[in-house]
C-alpha cells in the first residue's frame, strides 16, 4: 500500500540515520507530526521557539557532519526558523528544514500566514523549494538532501498539508547518494610543489582549521618531521590537548600573541583547511600555501603563492614522505619560549586569588574547562564569554568545543546544546553563556527540561553587554546605556523549571558551586557574578586603539556613562 508523502519522508530520513527532528508543532504539520507519532526511530523533539529548533539541528550537524532536521508551520513558524539556520549556513553544515505551507486552495489570496517561503529562504538555503503535489515529493526530497550534503548547507522543504497527507507514488531513489562528501584528492604535482617549497624554507609555521578535523595525526607528523608550531583557527581549537608542545594556540582576539607571531615570522605558512577571516592576522607577502577543498576560498585571506584544491587528510598522506627531515629547531625553540610566556600570563589571570570579592571572568573558563569531563562538549556562547572559554579553556584533547564560529551570533548556545545533548545523553554537555545571550531563548531551557537532556548552563553575569561595551570603548565614545541591563536570578529560574539552580558570587564559591553543577543529574544553571570590569586579552592592541580605549573609559567617566 502507498505511503504518504509524510510517512516517506519520514522513513527516509530514519533510513539516514536521522534520530531527532526539532520543531514546534502546527496545524500544517499535522500528517508530518502524526507519522512521526506511529513509528519509533524518529523522536519528535518539541522545542519552545522555533529558532531553537533551528539551532538544535545545526549544532547536530555542525558536531556530526550529518544531517541535522527542523520544522516549522506555515508563516511566523517557518520564518522563526531562518535566523538559527544560519548558524548551518555559516559553519557549512548540513541540515533539512521543513515548513508547512497555506493550502494550494488558499495560496495568492493573503491568507492568514501566507508569506512566499521560497524567497524568504533564499539567501540562507543552498537549495528550497515547494512541493505542490505528492508526485513532485520522492525526486524533491532526494535532491534537498543531495545538496545539504553536497553543498554543506541548509535545504528548505515548503510542504502544504494537502501534499503531506496525499500518497506517494514513489520511494526516494538512488538513497545509497545521500552522504556526506568523501575527500577530495590533491593533484600530485602540487604535493611535489609544496614539498619543494617546505625543503627550501628555513622555518615554516602551520595553520590549522577546521578542514584539519579527520586530520591532526597527519598535520602532527607533519610538524614533527618540519620543525613547525601548530597555531590553529578557534573553531580547530580542540583538535589537539591544550598542552600538545605542537600545539601552540590561537590567533587573533580569540588566540593569542604566539601564534600571530608564528605566522608573521615563519619563512612559509602552511594554512589547512581553513578560510579564516580576519586577513590582518595572515602573512599578505604570498608566503602562504593553502589546502582546501574549496576551490574558491584559495587565496582570499591571504596571498598564496601556491593554492591547492584537496581535503587535508589526503595531502598530508602525500605530502609528509616527499618533504625532507628538517633538524634546525630554532624557530620553533622561540616560539614554543612565547608560548610558555604566554600561558605563564594565562595562568596568573586565572588564579581565582586574584582578588577576594570579585570573581574574574578567566577564573571561571579555567576552572570550568580543568572540573569537566575529559570528553565533554562545550557549546559557547557569542561575546566576551567567547573569549572567556576560548582563552582559558585547557582541552583535553578529546572533548569537543561548539560555538557560533562564523555567523557570530549572540543567544545561539543553549539551542546547539539542546541538540547535541539529545544525541547522547550520557556525555557531559556544558554551555557557557553571557546573560545576555541566555535570556534571549530563555525559554529553550524548559526544552531541555521537558525532554530530560542534561545539558548544564553556566551563565557569565555581568549585567551587560560586555563585548559590545567594550567594542565602543575601543573605538573612543563611552558606552552608551543600552550595554547595560537588570537580570533575573538564573538560579531561582532554574529551580522554578523544576530542576537544580547554582549561584557563585565571591571566588572561594566558585569551586563548590561548579562541583555541584556538574554533579546535578538533569538540566541545571550556575548563575556566576563575574566582574564587569575586566579586560580580555588582545595582544594585537595597538598604541591608537589603546589611546582611543582610554579615552573611552575617561568619557564614561566624566559623562557618569
Amino acid at each position: 500500500m502507498a505511503r504518504t508523502v509524510a510517512d516517506a519522508l519520514v522513513a527516509t530520513l530514519a533510513d539516514l540515520g536521522v534520530r531527532q527532528i526539532f520543531g514546534v508543532v502546527g496545524d500544517a504539520l499535522n500528517p508530518l507530526t502524526d507519522a512521526i507519532r506511529r513509528q519509533d526511530a524518529i523522536e519528535w523533539v518539541g522545542v519552545r521557539h522555533e529558532e531553537g529548533a533551528a539551532l538544535a539541528a545545526a549544532g547536530q550537524a555542525k558536531l556530526t557532519g550529518k544531517l541535522g532536521v527542523c520544522c516549522g508551520t506555515t508563516g511566523p513558524g517557518g520564518n522563526h526558523l531562518v535566523a538559527g539556520l544560519y548558524e548551518a549556513r555559516k559553519d557549512h553544515a548540513p541540515v533539512l528544514a521543513i515548513s508547512g505551507g497555506v493550502p494550494a486552495e488558499q495560496r495568492g489570496t493573503d491568507y492568514l500566514q501566507e508569506d512566499t517561503p521560497d524567497l524568504l529562504f533564499r539567501d540562507v538555503a543552498v537549495y528550497t523549494q515547494t512541493v505542490v503535489a505528492a508526485e513532485q515529493a520522492a525526486p524533491v526530497f532526494r535532491q534537498a538532501i543531495a545538496e545539504a550534503y553536497g553543498k554543506r548547507g541548509v535545504a528548505h522543504l515548503n510542504l502544504p498539508p494537502e501534499v503531506l497527507a496525499a500518497k506517494m507514488p514513489e520511494d526516494v531513489a538512488s538513497m545509497p547518494t545521500l552522504r556526506p562528501r568523501p575527500p577530495v584528492l590533491p593533484d600530485r604535482a602540487d604535493i611535489a610543489a609544496i614539498a619543494q617549497a617546505i625543503d627550501q624554507a628555513g622555518s615554516v609555521a602551520i595553520f590549522a582549521g577546521e578542514g584539519c578535523r579527520h586530520a591532526i595525526s597527519e598535520a602532527i607528523a607533519l610538524a614533527n618531521k618540519i620543525q613547525a608550531p601548530i597555531a590553529h583557527t578557534f573553531r580547530a581549537k580542540d583538535l589537539a590537548a591544550y598542552d600538545h608542545p605542537r600545539w601552540i594556540g590561537g590567533v587573533g582576539l580569540i588566540g593569542g600573541a604566539p601564534g600571530v607571531d608564528a605566522l608573521r615570522d615563519a619563512d612559509l605558512v602552511l594554512m589547512l583547511g581553513s578560510d579564516y577571516p580576519y586577513a590582518e592576522f595572515l602573512p599578505q607577502d604570498g608566503k602562504v600555501i593553502q589546502i582546501d577543498e574549496r576551490a574558491f576560498v584559495l587565496g582570499r585571506r591571504a596571498a598564496a603563492k601556491l593554492g591547492v584544491v584537496g581535503s587535508v587528510g589526503p595531502a598530508l598522506e602525500a605530502l609528509i614522505p616527499l618533504v625532507q627531515q628538517k633538524t634546525d629547531t630554532a624557530f620553533f625553540d622561540k616560539v614554543t619560549k612565547a608560548r610558555h610566556d604566554w600561558d605563564a600570563m594565562l595562568d596568573k589571570r586565572a588564579d581565582p586569588a586574584r582578588s577576594a570579592d570579585l570573581i574574574h571572568p578567566p577564573a571561571l573558563g579555567r576552572m570550568l574547562g580543568d572540573m569537566a569531563a575529559r570528553d565533554a562538549i562545550f557549546v559557547i556562547d557569542t561575546g566576551e564569554v567567547t573569549l572567556w572559554s576560548a582563552n582559558w579553556l585547557r582541552q583535553t584533547g578529546q572533548q569537543r568545543i561548539l560555538a557560533s564560529f562564523n555567523n557570530a551570533a549572540v543567544g545561539t548556545a543553549l539551542g546547539q546544546a539542546n541538540g547535541v545533548s539529545a544525541l547522547d545523553k550520557r556525555r557531559q554537555v556544558i554551555a557557557a553563556c553571557g546573560d545576555g545571550g541566555f535570556t534571549m531563548l530563555l525559554g529553550e531551557f524548559m526544552t531541555a527540561v521537558e525532554h530530560k537532556l542534561p545539558v548544564k548552563v553556566v551563565v557569565y553575569n555581568n549585567s551587560g553587554w560586555g563585548l559590545v561595551h567594550l567594542e565602543m570603548e575601543e573605538a573612543g565614545m563611552p558606552a552608551a546605556a543600552g550595554t547595560k541591563f537588570p537580570n533575573l536570578d538564573f538560579a531561582a529560574f532554574a529551580r522554578a523549571c523544576g530542576v537544580e539552580g547554582f549561584t557563585a558570587r565571591r571566588p572561594d564559591e566558585l569551586a563548590g558551586a561548579i562541583a555541584g553543577l556538574l554533579a546535578s543529574p538533569g538540566p541545571a544553571i550556575l548563575d556566576v557574578f563575574v566582574d564587569p570590569a575586566e579586560l580580555p586579552t588582545m595582544p594585537h592592541i595597538t598604541p591608537a586603539k589603546a589611546v582611543k580605549f582610554g579615552i573611552g573609559k575617561l568619557k564614561e567617566l566624566v559623562l557618569g556613562a
